[in-house]
């Protein structure tokens, strides 16, 4: 017999009128991980960065994320339901954040932030990297609380088939939220923090980023639901395939050229 999704409660607690949500106390664990790794990066003299400069990155790379991830949400996903109801572009309360319009974010706020400190921006890349698969898995573990971007069904007899109730259709399912949590999360997070445990050339960290987010995501989505409004697009792949294709061509163009450029980080 399957498992069955617990069908957690997505409000954690209520504040007299606020509730506060599984799901956004996910997005405060990645930014504490983020912190926390952080500081211990520079306690242990692996950057040049200082932790006002962590500060600053925390804050900037924060607003990255949200309005990264709700625009990216808005143009890779659902992009004709927002050309017909464009306020609801502000409602990020009622979820629809994509990953990949908040690396965009990021990587654009970084860009900034390198700029306005006179750091070079693969300097920073490099620093953060190591930084942010834990918060991934945080937030991917609020995906399952909340019985959302269930897997594709699967052999009801596999030790891994779940039922998710909030799907509304009995089919036992890949929990395609955990391979994501272990993949893109633990498993990213233990290559980076080793690779990045001695000094690279500049870049060949954020070259490892790219390739194994871009590769682990590729997996994971041949378990993942495609969004309904979308379905398989061209070769029988995902959004999220299709997305993270490119991540992977430019991580393998960035850390060869790194090593071939051999610059001190």
């Amino acid at each position: 017999m399957p498992l069955i999704h617990p069908n957690f409660d997505p409000v954690a607690f209520s504040l007299g009128p606020v509730s506060v949500r599984w799901y956004g106390l996910m997005y405060l664990v990645a930014f504490l991980l983020f912190y926390g790794l952080g500081r211990w990066r520079i306690a242990k003299g692996k950057t040049h960065l200082s932790v006002r400069d962590l500060d600053d990155i925390l804050f900037f790379g924060a607003l990255g994320v949200i309005i990264g991830g709700r625009l990216g949400s808005v143009l890779f996903y659902n992009l004709d339901y927002y050309l017909l109801h464009p306020l609801d572009v502000l409602m990020v309360w009622k979820g629809g954040m994509s990953f990949h319009g908040g690396f965009l974010g990021v990587l654009l706020a970084m860009g900034w932030f390198a700029h306005s400190r006179k750091y070079a921006w693969l300097q920073v890349t490099d620093f953060i990297a190591p930084l942010c698969p834990l918060g991934l898995a945080a937030g991917r573990l609020g995906n399952f609380i909340n019985g959302e971007l269930w897997g594709r069904p699967t052999d009801p007899h596999a030790f891994w088939a779940m039922i998710f109730p909030q799907a509304q259709d009995g089919i036992a399912r890949h929990p395609s939220q955990l391979y994501q949590f272990g993949l893109e999360g633990l498993l990213l997070f233990m290559v980076l923090w080793w690779f990045a445990a001695k000094p690279r050339p500049r870049g060949a960290v954020s070259g490892v980023f790219l390739i194994g987010y871009g590769l682990f995501r590729f997996i994971a989505e041949f378990a993942r639901q495609p969004d309904a409004n979308l379905g398989l697009l061209a070769l029988n792949l995902s959004m999220g395939q299709w997305l993270s294709l490119p991540m992977i061509v430019a991580g393998l163009i960035l850390l060869i050229g790194s090593y071939k450029r051999q610059p001190s980080n």
